[in-house]
């Protein structure tokens, strides 16, 4: 158990940042504080690292993206069909 510089237990949070991404670290848990408190867990990533995972998950998020629009694209045509159906019988 890590406590922070304002007294509280440290949380674990992962930086999503492209200069450390993926890398566990230590912050104070309440979120907008004063408190500086920054301690690594895991060590530093080779430079390999650092180029691959940010790209990854941009890709990640444009599939997911994708994935949204195309099923706002069925709902639209399921939603048309019926209109259709229903003036037209």
């Amino acid at each position: 158990m890590v406590m922070c510089f304002c007294g509280k237990e440290a949380v674990v949070r992962t930086s999503w940042t492209s200069a450390n991404p993926g890398r566990r670290f230590l912050s104070c848990p309440q979120k907008g504080s004063r408190c500086r408190f920054l301690g690594w867990i895991d060590p530093p990533m080779c430079a390999r690292s650092m180029l691959i995972i940010p790209g990854l998950l941009r890709n990640i998020n444009n599939v997911n993206y994708q994935v949204a629009r195309l099923k706002m694209c069925l709902f639209a045509s399921w939603l048309l069909f019926v209109v259709v159906w229903v003036l037209f019988i």
